[in-house]
């Protein structure tokens, strides 16, 4: 995970990755099949561990407000931490991808697209609850706080 991270998804080597998990190139194959297979585990582990933060905050937190708060404020901690490579994995693997690897690309947009999805559906409760205004444009308050995240992420 960290060398894709760190690397990106293409220049992220065969010879980084199984020197990075201590096994040889046919092991990985075996057990993953190919990179962007390894990379999509990859992926699932972020989005489980360290990346986890952002669904956890939507999911937990009582209010809209409360939710991108505390969404923005681990994302600044979680960003920068020193054990682990800056920014985030989703955004950083697809910033020096080639046209060779749209499908990776595709895939990372999708997964950062659903978690606007999430945040724009967290405001509009927020808008039925009656916590917000009425006139709120929750997809635009989603896409404003997703630019802030993104931005924090690079």
């Amino acid at each position: 995970m960290h060398v894709f991270w760190e690397r990106g998804y293409e220049a992220a080597s065969i010879a980084d990755l199984t020197a990075a998990m201590g096994i040889t190139p046919p092991s990985l194959y075996t057990a993953f099949g190919d990179k962007e297979r390894l990379f999509l585990e990859a992926i699932e582990a972020y989005g489980k561990g360290p990346g986890g933060f952002g669904a956890r905050a939507l999911a937990e937190e009582p209010t809209a407000r409360g939710a991108v708060q505390r969404l923005l404020k681990e994302a600044a901690a979680e960003l920068t931490q020193d054990c682990q490579p800056h920014g985030c994995m989703m955004v950083m693997a697809a910033t020096n991808c080639s046209v060779a690897a749209e499908h990776v690309q595709a895939i990372l947009a999708r997964r950062r697209a659903g978690g606007v999805q999430s945040m724009q559906e967290r405001i509009q409760r927020g808008i039925d609850e009656g916590e917000l205004p009425r006139g709120t444009d929750a997809g635009a308050l989603a896409n404003f706080y997703a630019t802030v995240y993104q931005g924090m992420s690079m």
